[in-house]
């Protein structure tokens, strides 16, 4: 038989509380087992892919005839920038020889001269710079749009759920980036 005292501590509120507890803890830990049994069945359903940008930008055919295209644009530019440079070091080598037999004043004239030369070679080829990334960005950006339209058809095609660019790590039997420069030849 249970003491009075017995009788009282388990009917207490305290007691019905730790019970209902239990249950629920129960019930919690029930529902997250059976969720993680469904996470993977569901996961087997969904198909993944990878392009990598990067090798669409440098191996697909529109990404070589947009880079051949600039550089032939740029090459007269280029050309001019190396012949500067040339010129400007073969008159710094000429003053490093004649720096010493030249008067203080002649000196100055020819460093300041120099120092012009330099700064215009160094605006030159800020300019080409600028230039040349400008026009290669409006190519480039191009050929992003067309490679975007190649991988939503491929999606749509092939039944993908959930396409990834540009990841830190990737199974290649995931990589789609092949098709995708395939589909950007045609």
């Amino acid at each position: 038989m249970m003491s009075d005292f017995a009788l009282k501590s388990s009917n207490t509120p305290r007691a019905k509380r730790r019970g209902k507890l239990g249950g629920s803890i129960a019930l919690v830990g029930a529902l997250i087992l059976g969720s993680a049994a469904a996470i993977p069945a569901q996961a087997q359903n969904t198909k993944i892919g990878f392009v990598n940008t990067e090798r669409i930008l440098c191996e697909s055919g529109p990404a070589k005839t947009a880079q051949s295209k600039i550089e032939a644009e740029f090459k007269k530019r280029d050309d001019e920038l190396q012949r500067l440079n040339n010129s400007l070091r073969s008159q710094a080598e000429k003053f490093d020889k004649d720096a010493p037999v030249l008067s203080e004043s002649d000196r100055v004239k020819r460093q300041r001269e120099l120092s012009n030369l330099d700064t215009d070679l160094q605006r030159k080829r800020r300019e080409f710079q600028e230039d040349f990334n400008r026009r290669r960005n409006e190519e480039f950006s191009g050929i992003v749009t067309k490679a975007n339209e190649a991988i939503k058809r491929i999606a749509e095609q092939e039944s993908y759920d959930l396409i990834i660019q540009d990841a830190v790590t990737v199974n290649p039997r995931i990589d789609i980036t092949d098709k995708v420069i395939q589909s950007l030849g045609k």
